[in-house]
């Protein structure tokens, strides 16, 4: 898969629901995890991250939203059940993306939302927990930006293999006219 994510969260509260966003961020293959003004110290919920993931992969502890940075490039995309955001099912992932979920019980900060290059939503009835929406959007880059056979037109696995992939030709840049 081309591109690189990251995934955090906003002002969460619970050790736990950190820890098993870390955990799954890191079984998806983020590059890099966050929190944006964290309740309690971070250390704690990577005591709940039984993958040990912050010993592959970085987390970013921002105090405040002036204190955020994220990579050049990165687009950050919000995930919140609002009645104006995308539907999961028919967004586009960014191949360079950080995705910030809101805290529990809340809604992410209309200045988070502000900054936002897109806000996504789960097509559920009620929100679900932190964890288990990341997973969800995680789950969904990965098939969407993927290399997967075809669902078949009936339910069951593929019946075809996957079609070997094919290169370009190299691109020689040097020899391209400048635009």
């Amino acid at each position: 898969m081309k591109g690189y994510f990251g995934i955090g969260a906003e002002g969460i509260s619970k050790a736990r629901n950190l820890g098993a966003l870390m955990r799954t961020a890191h079984a998806f293959g983020a590059q890099f995890l966050f929190t944006v003004g964290a309740r309690y110290a971070t250390r704690i919920g990577r005591k709940t991250d039984t993958s040990r993931s912050t010993n592959s992969l970085p987390i970013y502890d921002f105090a405040d939203l002036d204190a955020m940075r994220l990579p050049e490039g990165c687009q950050l995309i919000g995930i919140e059940l609002t009645n104006d955001a995308i539907e999961l099912p028919s967004f586009r992932h960014p191949l360079r993306a950080a995705y910030v979920l809101g805290p529990e019980r809340a809604s992410l900060s209309p200045e988070m939302v502000g900054l936002c290059s897109h806000v996504v939503k789960i097509p559920t009835s009620f929100c679900v927990n932190v964890g288990l929406a990341g997973a969800i959007v995680m789950y969904d880059r990965m098939i969407s930006l993927g290399r997967f056979a075809e669902r078949p037109v009936r339910s069951g696995g593929p019946v075809e293999a996957l079609a070997d992939h094919v290169h370009g030709r190299p691109r020689l840049r040097h020899l391209e006219p400048k635009s």
